[in-house]
């Protein structure tokens, strides 16, 4: 691709779900290696509240896609950008960016399949699973990411990963508030306060899992309140609002993907969801669906169960050793998505 084209830049973040989905879109568009400019953003060390990049997203998440105004794309015009910062919306983008009948400067002969769903009624399912379930706020996998304890010693796992993140998090933080406070730079009144109420949302976290080395019974008394409202939460999330979107999205599914035999938009954030879910869990890269997905249902609880009632093709020779005749649509997603390259590719170094 010649030097003198501007391409987008999609700044994106390690072990991000959502970062996962942006991921998933280029490799299936079949964008080529030099079309899109990937930045790293180290969110451990807070890069992402930095005030570099809260100029390009004043929300402070990835995906960020930075991308060239189409006005100015000419030789002889300096270009202009704009920037997408919310996950649907940078998918849409590459989506429609790249395909048979699109201007994009391609360096790839890989094919570009549409993803957007292709009737009205494929569209409104399509809505529903991405906005009403996987991004909805019972479902958020930040939270569950975060509330993945609900007894003394699962805090104390969930704390040897998590302390270390916090701290920096937390340091970075102090950090820029300090140098606002400085006046070395001009910082917004609303930027100043976005930063004090991650810091403080922060510290409330750190503060129960700097302490998970102790039983309940060696905490003082506002620590031990502390640690049992964590408890309560965190079984509301796993065990009443995250069973509830994954009841939904069991039967709301065609399978194997989300809206039939061919993938789609909706199944990108899906995937990326689930591996979360399925990390989180217990599972496995190489975990096939019905195990991956008996992982989920014993982590939740040991009687919460999905339908299972989805026709799977049977191995040759029977169902013994082979494929179940009937799955859950959720084992049967996890199945087609796992034999992709591009999920392959997203997560060659396991799930997140």
């Amino acid at each position: 691709m010649s030097s003198s084209i501007p391409k987008a830049v999609l700044y994106c973040a390690p072990n991000s779900i959502w970062s996962a989905v942006a991921l998933l879109t280029l490799y299936e568009k079949g964008y080529g290696d030099d079309e899109v400019d990937l930045r790293v953003v180290d969110i451990s060390t807070g890069e992402n509240f930095s005030p570099t990049f809260l100029r390009l997203n004043p929300k402070a998440t990835v995906p960020t896609l930075v991308v060239p105004l189409q006005n100015t794309l000419g030789p002889d015009t300096e270009s202009r950008y704009k920037a997408i910062t919310d996950t649907k919306s940078v998918v849409e983008f590459l989506d429609k960016s790249r395909s048979a009948i699109s201007r994009t400067n391609t360096t790839s002969s890989a094919p570009a399949p549409a993803l957007a769903p292709a009737t009205i009624a494929f569209s409104d399912a399509s809505s529903k699973i991405i906005d009403s379930i996987l991004h909805s706020e019972g479902a958020s996998p930040s939270t569950l990411l975060y509330m993945n304890a609900r007894d003394d010693a699962s805090l104390q796992v969930l704390a040897k990963a998590f302390v270390p993140f916090l701290t920096s998090r937390q340091q970075a933080l102090e950090g820029y508030i300090s140098e606002a406070a400085s006046g070395s730079s001009p910082i917004s009144e609303k930027t100043k306060a976005f930063w004090k109420d991650k810091k403080a949302a922060t510290e409330t976290l750190l503060d129960i899992m700097i302490h998970a080395d102790k039983t309940s019974a060696q905490l003082d008394q506002a620590s031990r309140l502390e640690r049992d409202d964590y408890f309560t939460n965190a079984r509301t999330c796993w065990e009443v609002e995250l069973k509830e979107s994954l009841v939904k999205l069991n039967s709301q599914i065609t399978g194997p993907y989300s809206l039939g035999d061919q993938i789609s938009i909706s199944d990108l954030h899906l995937a990326a969801w689930l591996a979360r879910i399925v990390a989180l869990s217990g599972g496995r890269m190489n975990d096939e669906g019905d195990i991956a997905i008996t992982k989920v249902e014993s982590h939740i609880g040991p009687e919460f169960h999905f339908v299972r009632d989805f026709a799977a093709i049977p191995a040759a020779g029977g169902a013994p050793g082979g494929l179940p005749l009937h799955q859950s649509k959720l084992a049967a997603f996890w199945d087609a998505m796992r034999e992709r390259s591009s999920f392959k590719k997203v997560y060659c170094n396991g799930l997140y």
